[in-house]
């Protein structure tokens, strides 16, 4: 099998699972917070935003070994045409995106799972998922340095974010009251964020190249799931019952 025709295979793959992924996450969003549809449609998302982060890795490193043949109608964008930048946005910034998505879906599955027995977020898997984030962030920020793409910049600020926060609910020995339940709904929901950004980004960018580096575009899942965090946030500060268990 050619490196092209596994990258199409896993594309399929891709899309599969990201499109379930996309529909499940509006259902725990919806239902009632512990509750049985709640807890069987997180999983679901949750397994389906794993599966959809490992395939993507494997796009993106096929992508940084061939960048103009797995994307030819990106090439003949005049913004997206030269090699360096379809490695940059569709190579790098994916494979980021990817490790993102994987970090925040587990993260937010690992809240749930030890509320308690919570030394064992300081396992080895989980503090080595934030080390691996902040590298990935990190060579992001370099090559939209180094490429001059001002959005890949930006975008790598999340993940910088997101293992300063994760850390610091992971080592703290007495976290507050329901910090598990909001460190849940950041985790799964910021999940959602990046699946829904990569969506916009790599998905429809296939029929509308010239939104590629547009970031109001990317902004739209940012902006909705910040709203949602701070929601479901301000409920558990509120003491609205809020138990998930995924």
């Amino acid at each position: 099998m050619s490196s092209l025709q596994l990258f199409h295979v896993l594309v399929a793959f891709h899309i599969a699972t990201g499109l379930v992924g996309l529909v499940s996450f509006w259902v725990p969003i919806a239902t009632r917070k512990g509750a049985a549809r709640h807890r069987w449609w997180g999983r679901l998302f949750v397994r389906c935003l794993l599966a959809t982060g490992c395939i993507a890795v494997g796009i993106s490193l096929i992508t940084l070994y061939d960048p103009v043949g797995t994307h030819p109608r990106v090439a003949d964008h005049p913004e997206l045409s030269d090699p360096v930048i379809i490695s940059a946005i569709f190579g790098w910034m994916m494979l980021y995106l990817a490790i993102l998505t994987i970090n925040l879906a587990w993260y937010g599955r690992e809240c749930i799972a030890l509320k308690r027995q919570h030394t064992g977020h300081r396992r080895w898997y989980n503090l080595a998922l934030q080390v691996v984030l902040f590298i990935a962030a990190a060579q992001t920020c370099y090559v939209g340095w180094q490429s001059e793409q001002m959005l890949m910049i930006g975008i790598s600020m999340v993940g910088f974010a997101t293992v300063v926060t994760n850390l610091w609910f992971m080592l703290n020995p007495t976290p507050p009251k329901n910090a598990w339940q909001m460190e849940h709904i950041k985790g799964l929901v910021g999940a959602g964020i990046s699946v829904y950004t990569a969506f916009f980004a790599f998905g429809a960018v296939r029929f509308f190249p010239e939104l590629a580096l547009y970031p109001g575009y990317w902004a739209i899942p940012l902006v909705v799931g910040l709203g949602l965090i701070v929601r479901h946030q301000q409920k558990v500060r509120g003491g609205t019952r809020q138990q998930p268990v995924i």
